[in-house]
Order: structure tokens, then C-alpha cells, then sequence
């Protein structure tokens, strides 16, 4: 189910690149492209996200929509998931839940991170991509995304 890459020149042209600086957001729109090409979580550390995300790295990048950690490093903290939550919510925000559950079961805190943002990838999983900034501000409104 999860393969390890040893290099970023290893990641297909045309799987969906999990990026939190990118400017094109994940939607349900991109259960196809998952489904045919993959998807890539980049593991580091938060403090090394700046210079990793600054490479060319390539796939098609996208930023998961707006959601709140569950881990015991991040809790609670707006959009700093762990890659094993990045990974998980996009595959439920792309309809691929077994998947997502069975990532998400190797970690006790897991469910704490569904409880967190169960209304909000419930709402990114049926939205139009034209929807989902509206989503973001409906669950976290500007005053909470000052630091994200």
C-alpha cells in the first residue's frame, strides 16, 4: 500500500504531490489522478518543510485543504499534520476511506484526528474545488489561520 522513495527523482511526473506551499488545492478532483498515478507525502521535519518545499520537486502538487493536527507533537495546530494525517485525509477527501483507515489505524492518536476535522473533510469530500476555500473559512475563520 506504502512504498518508500529514496529519492525526490523518483516520484512519477503525474502523481499528486502532497505540498503545503502549493497554490492548487486537493479536491475530490483528484480521486482519478491518485487512483492512476499515485499519491506522495514528503516526510520532514515542519522545521525543514521552507527549504524541501522550495525544490522542483516532481508530480503535481497540491495543498490538502485546512485542517487541525491530531498528533501529540502538533495538536490542534492548524495544517501541521504529521505526513501520515496529510496522507490520510487525502485519501478521504478523495474517496479512497479504507485506505485512509487502515494508515490512520497503525497510530493510537488517530482518532483523535478524525474527531478534529470529521465536518471538515466530510464538506472536502463532496466539494467542487471551487468550494473549498469557502470551506476553509466557514471552519477556521481568518483569526485562526494567522500562523498557518
Amino acid at each position: 500500500m506504502i512504498q518508500n522513495l529514496h529519492s525526490l527523482r523518483e516520484i512519477p511526473s503525474k502523481a499528486i504531490v502532497l505540498d503545503p506551499t502549493s497554490s492548487k488545492t486537493l479536491s475530490h478532483a483528484d480521486r482519478d489522478q491518485i487512483q492512476q498515478n499515485g499519491l506522495v507525502g514528503i516526510d520532514c521535519s515542519w522545521n525543514q518543510s521552507q527549504d524541501i518545499f522550495q525544490r522542483n520537486i516532481p508530480g503535481q502538487n497540491r495543498r490538502l485543504p485546512l485542517l487541525l493536527a491530531g498528533n501529540p507533537t502538533n495538536y490542534g495546530i492548524l495544517g501541521r499534520l504529521s505526513t501520515v494525517e496529510a496522507l490520510a485525509a487525502a485519501l478521504m477527501i478523495t474517496g479512497h476511506q479504507q485506505q485512509a483507515k487502515k494508515i490512520l489505524a497503525l497510530f493510537h492518536w488517530s482518532p483523535t484526528f478524525l474527531k478534529l476535522n470529521k465536518e471538515p473533510i466530510q464538506e472536502y469530500t463532496t466539494a467542487l474545488p471551487s468550494e473549498i476555500t469557502t470551506i476553509e473559512h466557514a471552519y477556521f475563520p481568518v483569526e485562526t489561520r494567522l500562523n498557518v
